[in-house]
C-alpha cells in the first residue's frame, strides 16, 4: 500500500525536478551578476531614460488635460499651468520611488 503522500520523500516528481533546476540556476545567474566588478555602461543609461519618461509623462497628460478644461470652460485660472505642476509633483514622486527600489535592489 503506497504512504498517504504517494511518493516517497526521497524522490520528488520531475516537474518539481525541473523547477527546483530552473530556479537554481537563476538564482546562480543572479549572484554572478551581483558579484561583478565591472558594471555595464547601459544600466544607468536606461535608468536615466525611464526616470526620464516616469517625469515627462505625467506633465503631458497635464498639460493636456489642462488644455481641455481650459477650452472647455474659460476661468481666470490656468488649468493648464495647474495641471503642469500636478503632474511635475506626480513625475517626481513616482522618479523618487523608482531610484528607492533601484537602491533596493542593490
Amino acid at each position: 500500500m503506497p504512504d498517504p503522500e504517494g511518493t516517497p520523500k526521497s524522490r520528488m516528481p520531475p516537474t518539481d525536478e525541473k523547477l527546483v533546476e530552473r530556479i537554481a540556476s537563476r538564482q546562480a545567474r543572479m549572484i554572478r551578476t551581483r558579484t561583478r566588478s565591472n558594471r555595464s555602461f547601459w544600466r544607468p543609461m536606461a535608468l536615466i531614460g525611464v526616470i526620464g519618461w516616469t517625469v515627462a509623462i505625467p506633465m503631458l497628460i497635464g498639460i493636456a488635460a489642462g488644455t481641455w478644461i481650459d477650452h472647455r470652460w474659460p476661468s481666470p485660472f490656468s488649468w493648464t499651468l495647474m495641471l503642469l505642476f500636478a503632474g511635475l509633483a506626480l513625475g517626481c514622486l513616482l522618479a523618487w520611488t523608482r531610484i528607492k527600489r533601484e537602491q533596493e535592489d542593490r
